[in-house]
């Protein structure tokens, strides 16, 4: 006679879990400032309430933070992807090369959506943003990359991850 069984666990993701990993990237953020200057602290404070908020309800796609030259992001260009956790690390932030030539270029931040977020109406859309987001985000073209993707991080909890790429130069 042979026995099986089977166990699952369930996790919820709650706001706990979204702030642990949002202080990650505002981690990354106080680095870049240390080392370039941008963002400010009261910007880093913003985007860390925005990227807790959109992964609390599963809005957020991409968002990326860095430095753009023309139509392009340069070193030191950080882009984070939200999915859902597959066995992936909870890595220690950081690791944000000192040292790029930033002249001529500006800091820049970009966002994209989740495939939830585009299933709210637009009345629903913009409840959220009003009531939850420190700020509003306008429409523009995705920038391109002046060098390749590094894929170093992931920061996890709760089930969720942000996967964290870096832009280099060649």
């Amino acid at each position: 006679m042979s026995y099986s069984y089977t166990a699952s666990e369930s996790v919820t993701f709650t706001i706990t879990h979204a702030k642990h990993i949002a202080a990650k990237v505002a981690t990354d953020l106080k680095r870049m400032q240390r080392f370039y200057g941008k963002p400010s602290d009261t910007d880093i404070e913003n985007y860390e309430t925005e990227v807790i908020q959109l992964l609390k309800y599963g809005y957020l796609g991409t968002v990326t933070y860095g430095f753009k030259k023309g139509d392009s992001w340069i070193e030191p260009t950080l882009i984070y992807t939200a999915s859902d956790l597959d066995g992936a690390a909870n890595d220690d932030p950081g690791r944000v090369r000192p040292g790029k030539d930033i002249s001529g270029a500006y800091f820049y931040s970009y966002l994209t959506y989740s495939s939830t977020w585009n299933n709210l109406t637009a009345e629903e859309r913009s409840i959220f943003e009003k009531e939850e987001l420190p700020f509003q985000r306008g429409g523009a073209d995705e920038p391109s990359i002046n060098g390749y993707l590094d894929n170093d991080r992931t920061y996890s909890s709760g089930g969720k991850a942000l996967s964290r790429a870096t832009v280099r130069s060649y």
